[in-house]
């Protein structure tokens, strides 16, 4: 075990409080991954309030995990260089003001600004969290530790629409901001008391070039695979922005490579466990936010539930992981993660063949079945898979680490949306003969036929992730078997 590992770990003051610091660290997991989703609820309301279109409405949303992913690398790492945990702290001070900024808007610009600064917050804890676990608990608690922060991360991505339904409806647009002040500032102030101070920092400079073209491939790739939606991808602007976007990448990639001291330390991909960790978790989201896009649609326009039931329906996805994950980090303790992840992709595989087979007159019954059962592989999978990222890292690297697998998360969030959307409306412009990009009153058929389409293909995308595991499950069972 290295020395900055013991430091934390034999502290027996720290050891005491870790459960408590993996609670302060979730507060915020949860609320920065809730504020990715809780605002699409509101969108409806902003369009009358604020007298607007319902296209530049979107940018509220997509502001907000656009600023994440371009800035999310630095922070890593500068949590490597100045501490994970002082990077973390300055976040939750960031994303509070943030959501008070948001609450007191009264014009589109200010918003999405507000939202810009949230977002800057939201990234300082999500580069570091998964870092300062791995530091701080041992390895027999680690996979239980981090299954809990994969757990909170996919409630809040996954909560947003029945919560943000509720609060909308009782209190206002504003409190889906407001309600983070009170949680944010009981999570500040406990923080400040538990956190321990930083022992790990690595002397290096910003990588000032690496951050600006990162930053333009994020923006240029998120503002073309999302204005396409409505454009269309024809449309020269779209493909310049995309044109602009595979520049930038390549760039970024050859600037990283010459560095002596990148923004990303591309050595960490060098370990084929690593990367087919990150892949597989990239596919996942993909597939997840598929079903995220689609589900609402199918539950209150297909099966005639008002917001309210079918809120509580969908809600059978993050109860399930809650209760999973946990068990599952636990057992990867015990057992190892590579089983583990393995059958909850298939699980997840069934289920998403299960939602592709529904139907307008499919019961609510084996509707809440296929999600729970979703639920339930998406919690075996993702608090093994991340003990798995996290331990092939050097210990120097944690941040830069945790901060490449909350980058892929967001990634894949956006990727999901697009690729469901864009299948969804393809098959039904198909087969309505012409152009459509919103539902057609009087044609569940053209629907269900757009999403069975998009279930089949993440079906097809867990599929694939499944392979993969598997092959990781038979490498790491052959290398045992040849070190023995």
């Amino acid at each position: 075990m290295s020395s900055i590992a013991a430091t934390y770990q034999d502290d027996a003051a720290i050891q005491k409080k870790r459960w408590i610091i993996l609670i302060v660290l979730n507060l915020f997991t949860f609320m920065s991954t809730l504020d990715g989703s809780i605002v699409n609820i509101a969108l409806p309301v902003l369009v009358k309030q604020l007298n607007l279109p319902v296209a530049q409405v979107e940018w509220v949303t997509t502001g907000y995990l656009m600023a994440i992913c371009a800035v999310i690398l630095l922070f890593g790492k500068l949590g490597d260089m100045l501490g994970k945990i002082r990077i973390f702290k300055i976040g939750t001070i960031v994303f509070i003001v943030g959501s008070l900024l948001c609450g007191l808007s009264t014009s589109l610009p200010f918003l999405i600004i507000s939202r810009v600064v949230q977002a800057i917050g939201a990234s300082m804890t999500m580069a570091n969290s998964q870092g300062i676990v791995t530091d701080i608990f041992p390895p027999t608690e680690r996979g239980k530790a981090l299954g809990l922060i994969g757990t909170f991360v996919s409630l809040g991505s996954i909560a947003g629409p029945s919560l943000g339904g509720i609060i909308v409806s009782t209190l206002g647009w504003e409190y889906i901001f407001w309600v983070n002040l009170p949680i944010g500032l009981i999570a500040v102030v406990l923080g400040w008391k538990v956190l321990p101070k930083d022992l790990v920092r690595v002397k290096s400079k910003i990588d000032i070039p690496g951050s600006m073209l990162f930053a333009v491939f994020i923006l240029t790739l998120f503002a073309g695979l999302l204005l396409g939606q409505q454009l269309g991808y024809g449309d020269a602007r779209i493909l310049t922005a995309l044109i602009i976007a595979v520049a930038a990448f390549i760039a970024f990639i050859t600037v990283e490579l010459r560095r002596a001291e990148p923004l990303l330390q591309l050595s960490l991909f060098k370990n084929p466990l690593f990367s087919l960790s990150i892949l597989c978790a990239f596919l996942v989201f993909v597939a997840n936010f598929c079903f995220n896009i689609i589900a609402p649609f199918y539950a209150q326009n297909m099966l005639n539930l008002s917001p309210f039931y079918a809120g509580f329906l969908l809600m059978l996805f993050p109860i399930c992981m809650v209760v999973v994950s946990p068990v599952s980090g636990a057992l990867s303790d015990k057992i190892g993660s590579e089983l583990l992840t393995f059958a909850g992709l298939i699980v997840m595989v069934i289920a998403q063949f299960g939602l592709a087979r529904l139907h307008d007159g499919s019961s609510v019954l084996l509707v809440g079945l296929w999600i729970a059962m979703l639920g339930v592989g998406s919690g075996l999978f993702q608090s093994p898979n991340n003990s798995l990222i996290m331990s092939k890292v050097p210990r120097t690297q944690l941040g830069s680490a945790g901060s490449v697998n909350s980058l892929v998360r967001n990634v894949g969030m956006v990727v999901g949306i697009t690729i469901a959307t864009s299948i969804l409306f393809n098959v039904m412009s198909s087969k309505a003969g012409h152009r459509v990009t919103d539902l057609v009153p009087g044609r569940p058929d053209i629907f269900l036929s757009g999403m069975h389409v998009v279930f089949m293909t993440s079906s097809a995308i867990c599929l694939v992730s499944a392979l993969l595991t598997g092959w990781r499950l038979i490498t790491a069972r052959r290398d045992k078997r040849t070190a023995a």
